[in-house]
């Protein structure tokens, strides 16, 4: 078993001790992890890697949930997290923003912030992103082309925190999108398609056609290794300096 499957296996105990479990008897019944968003995704990844050191380690089976909320974004798929008994045999697969973000926009079910923290495993790759045709190189062409045309925005909320670092970015560089919508999935598809014009969205999901997209900006302190050319969003705007980490819960 991996030495974070085993972390959190130590934190899950004290959960369940927590909630009235004997420690001895946990895990004794299937355990089930929640991710928010559909397959594929790097979390939904990891997740189905730490369930199954997690089944190995302990002999329970142990079952990877996807639960994309739509236009509700990840909340709908947190909510049923916090409406499963308290008791270590549902886990959530979160990204840190629906902690924090979900007790400030007035979700009842996520506020007071419901959970319990288990330990974070994936510091995010989030890119800004548009199609190769695109007649913009990088941030200030796409600002420039804006000034005159239209353009719209994909992405997986607008509470989120990527969402509105890319909304900020935008603020900073003099323009704004002109219209917006979230999605469920934003990958190769979404821009071949034409739905939108731009995307923020995990690096993962626009692997297969990387060479076919233009990444503008990345969200994060660093730049990302498989697009080294790439600045970061914090390059462009130091006040945007974020992390965005995805754990469970």
């Amino acid at each position: 078993m991996s030495k974070f499957a085993k972390s959190v296996t130590a934190m899950a105990l004290a959960m369940a001790a927590m909630t009235g479990a004997a420690q001895a008897e946990y895990p004794e019944k299937p355990v089930e992890f929640v991710v928010p968003w559909p397959p594929g995704d790097l979390e939904d990844v990891l997740t189905r890697m730490i369930a199954e050191d997690f089944s190995e380690a302990y002999g329970v089976p142990t079952a990877v949930v996807n639960k994309p909320g739509g236009g509700g974004g990840p909340f709908p798929g947190a909510i049923e997290v916090t409406n499963a008994p308290a008791d270590g045999y549902t886990i959530g697969s979160f990204l840190i923003a629906i902690p924090v973000v979900g007790p400030q926009i007035g979700i009842p079910e996520l506020n007071p912030d419901p959970f319990v923290p288990l330990g974070n495993f994936l510091t995010y790759p989030f890119v800004i992103a548009t199609g190769a045709d695109a007649p913009y190189d990088d941030m200030a062409g796409l600002a420039a082309h804006a000034a005159d045309n239209e353009v719209a925005l994909g992405h997986f909320g607008a509470p989120l925190v990527p969402t509105q670092v890319t909304l900020g970015l935008a603020k900073e560089m003099g323009f704004s999108y002109a219209s917006d919508a979230a999605f469920d999935a934003l990958d190769c598809n979404t821009l071949a398609s034409g739905d939108v014009d731009v995307i923020n969205t995990t690096l993962q999901l626009i692997l297969p056609c990387l060479d076919d997209v233009k990444v503008l900006a990345s969200i994060g302190s660093e730049r990302i290794s498989l697009t080294p050319d790439t600045p970061t969003v914090a390059e462009l705007a130091p006040n945007l300096d974020v992390a965005l980490w995805n754990g469970l819960f």
